[in-house]
């Protein structure tokens, strides 16, 4: 698999995302434990060295099941987590990101993950706001993690240029998290400072939103000609794309199915000829 630098780890191209581990919608175990221990066992074992996770999939789940699957960890496992957000009783998503919130949301995902050191925690932002004072006070706190060393790197989510930028000026950022798909591409600006600064850049819901009930993305008829001309199928199509967009992209997929986690990996080896790149590349 290509690779690119995540801090000081050189991280597959093609990752893990645990989000899909727990049971649906995010909550409660899963539908098959052992599966989900197979799946994450033969993702390193097949060249993932970059998992993404968070404290609150399930919650709690999916940070116990790469512990009790991989544990102890290899030298270059990037585990790459998330703060800012918790599940309250009834599954929702909610803010959890007042600077003493994400430290503590830090030193758990040590704690359940039994590791000393994560290799990035990207700091989530709720709230679609310019940067703020409140804004400042959280990335105080991630920097202060890193200065302890419970970070090698730090991440953001849900980010505006703006936040970037400001960010900058106080930091390094190793990696930023952003919705990018091929027709939703709002996080271009974004993506385009990473490329400028070197920054990994970890799209989310490249297929399109997990949520939702009929998915335009891999039903737009022009990626199901794609794939049908490839012989590949339209998540794997789309997949191969988002790699195209640029050096610094690194993609989660994320699955509880081993066969399907095989079709996530051999999105590495899809080379797309010039008129599909140029054809789903316009369709934003």
């Amino acid at each position: 698999m290509e690779r690119f630098p995540l801090g000081p780890f050189e991280v597959s191209r093609v990752g893990f995302g645990a989000m899909q581990l727990p049971g649906p919608g995010v909550k409660g175990p899963p539908r098959d434990r052992e599966q989900a221990l197979a799946v994450l066992r033969r993702a390193v074992e097949a060249g993932v060295n970059h998992i993404d996770t968070a404290q609150y999939y399930g919650p709690d789940v999916s940070n116990e099941l790469i512990r009790e699957a991989l544990h102890p960890y290899g030298k270059d496992l990037a585990l790459v987590s998330k703060v800012g957000a918790r599940r309250d009783e009834q599954g929702g998503w909610i803010p959890w990101d007042a600077p003493a919130e994400l430290r503590q949301g830090i030193e758990d995902n040590l704690r359940s993950l039994q590791i000393d050191q994560l290799a990035a925690v990207n700091l989530r932002l709720m709230e679609g706001s310019d940067p703020d004072e409140k804004f400042d006070d959280q990335l105080t706190a991630m920097i202060q993690a890193k200065k302890d060393g419970l970070i090698a790197g730090i991440g953001l989510s849900t980010i505006s240029v703006a936040h970037l930028e400001r960010a900058l000026q106080r930091t390094d950022v190793l990696c930023v998290q952003n919705p990018y798909n091929l027709l939703e591409r709002d996080s271009q600006p974004v993506l385009d400072l990473c490329v400028d600064y070197g920054i990994a850049f970890v799209p989310y819901f490249p297929l399109g939103s997990a949520f939702r009930a009929k998915n335009p993305v891999l039903n737009h008829p022009a990626v199901l000609a794609a794939a049908e001309r490839l012989g590949r199928t339209p998540a794997q199509t789309v997949l191969a794309w988002t790699l195209t967009v640029a050096p610094n992209v690194l993609l989660i997929p994320g699955t509880s199915s081993l066969a399907h986690l095989e079709e996530n990996l051999a999105v590495a080896d899809i080379e797309l000829d010039a008129e599909t790149k140029a054809t789903l590349g316009g369709l934003a």
